[in-house]
């Protein structure tokens, strides 16, 4: 889809379709009046007629509207004035989208982009619209031998500003960048286990590295065992897939400027080892990597924004494989930083392969490091679909991913990380324990990350709730890719 800035007065605009805001009661808004004027009153005699009284996500498809230069003009509720806010312009936003594309229009521009929520600016509007127009367009059947064909012609889009916006541009590109980020993340997500393994996911960084120019270094397991990753080792001893390490690095900013890490957890498979998981929607465990996608996204559009930032992404790869050499439950593994574990459960093979990445991440000095995964289910029983789980070492940093989050509509809810909880992690045997018992989960999860990230600024995304969805609807989400492009603009913009 091409997006591009049109500030033409809407009747005098050549295009497929047209689309202008109608309030409730029938209030047209100022471009929907513009029309109904250079129509002679056709717009208003039909809404007088009670085709339609503006409620929030309708729609009215007009034809050959007289005096108007676009071939059909969609009227589009708003709902009421007086409640107009974000939810009512993304509701617009998606059945003005969903409508055009049902239509034999090639080309299309949406007017109502000028009405501003409350508290938002036209910024806000463009960058919205651009994400919620490619989230509805986005499809995955690159696998199958015969992808259903679909009626869409629809292959340019104008999003109207006024005149004189200086920061439209900018956000349009911002849009555009952060939606194919998050598409990027959902394709790698939504791949099957057999074809998405930690091999190629390497080689998808690679790609990446070349198209942007960054820096990349794939280490292998010789290099991860010269290190001292055993606890990331010790899950991967059950497959015969090669672990990888991918570390992908941007560089925006002075030589100076410390890096902002991002950490994604990228278990290509999990069937949880020897601590085998049920055999229902164990499918769905192919979604264990979509943390890796997401940092490999969010690094991806942070490039191509060309972000006055220094990013360092970095991706602990492997599958989570039962075998005769695989570890089991009971066994000893001593991590990177020195620290040994008791692994009481091989299906908490997440932070074990996270907790050594952590370590190897202090050699940037980096600025803050946030890891995303899809770490627990207690996460979801805790916040459901709707937040990821967000802790942190530091209040600061984790103010500014929640009000990240809040701007990109991609939310999450800080949980804490007190002490108390670190008591269940005790071990008998070792440092400590990979699991804490059923109370707390996912908070036990992230007090034993943060045993790993005690040097640096450091915030942990659980996003087992919100990166993908099952069942029917069954998909990755390609969250939190907007949330990490926003806190990634925001600091670059104070740079």
């Amino acid at each position: 889809m091409e997006f591009s800035i049109k500030n033409t007065i809407p009747e005098k605009l050549k295009t497929g379709c047209i689309a202008a805001g109608v309030f409730e009661s029938g209030k047209l808004s100022d471009a929907a009046k513009m029309l109904d004027d250079a129509s002679n009153g056709h717009i208003s005699r039909i809404l007088d007629r009670g085709d339609m009284e503006g409620r929030k996500g309708s729609t009215l498809l007009l034809h050959d509207v007289p005096g108007i230069a676009a071939e059909r003009v969609l009227l589009v509720g708003l709902g009421a004035e007086a409640d107009f806010g974000e939810e009512a312009y993304l509701a617009a936003v998606n059945a003005a989208s969903n409508s055009i594309r049902e239509t034999g229009a090639k080309d299309a521009a949406l007017y109502f982009t000028g009405i501003l929520p409350k508290e938002k600016d036209i910024s806000w509007n463009i960058f919205h619209a651009v994400l919620a127009v490619s989230e509805g367009l986005y499809r995955f059947d690159k696998l199958k031998s015969k992808p259903e064909k679909k009626k869409d012609p629809l292959k340019k889009l104008f999003i109207y500003a006024p005149e004189g916006e200086k920061d439209a541009e900018k956000a349009l590109k911002q849009g555009r960048a952060v939606a194919e980020g998050v598409s990027f993340a959902k394709d790698l997500g939504n791949l099957p286990g057999n074809v998405c393994t930690p091999t190629y996911l390497a080689q998808t960084a690679l790609e990446i590295a070349k198209e942007y120019k960054l820096d990349v270094r794939i280490l292998e397991e010789k290099d991860m065992e010269a290190l001292g990753m055993g606890a990331l080792l010790s899950v991967t001893k059950g497959t015969v897939e090669p672990p990888k390490l991918i570390v992908l690095e941007y560089r925006g900013a002075s030589k100076n400027r410390k890096p902002v890490v991002l950490v994604g957890k990228g278990i290509t498979f999990d069937t949880g080892g020897i601590s085998l998981k049920p055999g229902a929607d164990m499918d769905e465990m192919k979604y264990d990597m979509c943390g890796a996608a997401s940092v490999l996204g969010a690094i991806r559009s942070a490039a191509q924004m060309k972000l006055r930032l220094n990013i360092v992404a970095v991706v602990p790869s492997c599958e989570n494989m039962p075998g005769g050499s695989a570890t089991k439950p009971g066994d000893i593994v001593k991590s990177m930083s020195g620290q040994t574990i008791e692994v009481l459960n091989t299906d908490a093979e997440g932070r074990l392969i996270l907790c050594d990445a952590l370590t190897y991440v202090e050699k940037y000095e980096p600025e803050a490091v946030i890891d995303v995964a899809t770490l627990t289910g207690a996460c979801v029983i805790a916040l459901g679909h709707v937040a990821s789980g967000l802790y942190s070492n530091d209040e600061d940093l984790a103010r500014e991913l929640l009000d990240s989050g809040r701007k990109a509509r991609d939310r999450a809810w800080q949980m804490p990380l007190w002490e108390d909880y670190q008591e269940q992690l005790k071990s008998n045997f070792a440092d400590m324990a990979n699991i804490g018992g059923r109370p707390g989960g996912s908070i036990t999860a992230a007090c034993f990350l943060s045993k790993y990230a005690a040097n640096y600024h450091w915030a942990h995304l659980d996003v087992a709730g919100t990166a993908y969805r099952g069942g029917k609807h069954k998909g990755s989400t390609g969250r939190p890719v907007p949330l990490l492009c926003q806190f990634l603009m925001e600091r670059a913009d104070r740079s």
